[in-house]
């Protein structure tokens, strides 16, 4: 048997195991370890080191973290959505204010030039602040009116989020009570946009 035929069995087997592995998945079965078990593993690893109350502390902000992360994101999403749907690839130049779009080259412009760091550095609305998205989404309302109810909504929450944003992004803990109304004001998006 020839080396570039047991390539192809093997390639053939692997395809054949990852589609019936997808299977077993969606019927519930658990196929190779445990995603969830091995990064909480590696999480408890990592922050061991530290004080219990400081490791604690950084657990329920992680929560709070990544409820913030994918709202942020979505919020972004729904913005470059709608404009390509209006603007196609003009979208960034005529739907983004120009304040905006200076703010956001300037910002990429630096990352590339001064930072260590690489990261994902490709799409310009990842360079705009929180608080420009309410900007963007009153700066072409017409295109959001049919999910926001009005601009001073949007613009209410976003404000007091991104407050809370910048209290997580800084390391500072937060109560309870403004967990709950940060959950709740990303509940009141999610309603209002149909997630």
């Amino acid at each position: 048997m020839s080396e570039k035929t047991n390539i192809r069995e093997w390639m053939f087997r692997a395809l054949m195991f990852e589609a019936e592995s997808e299977e077993f998945k969606s019927a519930g079965i658990r196929i190779g370890a445990d995603s969830e078990k091995v990064e909480k593993s590696l999480m408890e690893e990592t922050i061991s080191p530290f004080p219990i109350q400081t490791r604690n502390e950084a657990l329920r902000m992680a929560r709070l973290y990544a409820l913030v992360n994918c709202f942020e994101n979505s919020v972004r999403e729904l913005i470059k959505e709608r404009l390509i749907e209006k603007f196609q690839t003009d979208w960034w130049e005529k739907g983004v204010p120009k304040t905006v779009r200076d703010f956001a080259n300037k910002r990429q412009e630096t990352a590339k030039e001064n930072s260590w760091l690489e990261g994902d550095n490709s799409e310009l609305i990842e360079f705009t602040e929180f608080g420009h998205l309410s900007d963007i989404i009153t700066n072409n309302w017409n295109d959001f009116s049919d999910l926001i109810p009005t601009q001073h909504w949007i613009k209410q929450r976003l404000d007091e989020l991104e407050k809370a944003r910048n209290y997580i992004a800084h390391n500072r803990l937060l109560l309870p009570s403004e967990f709950r109304r940060i959950e709740q004001y990303i509940n009141d998006w999610n309603k209002q946009v149909g997630f």
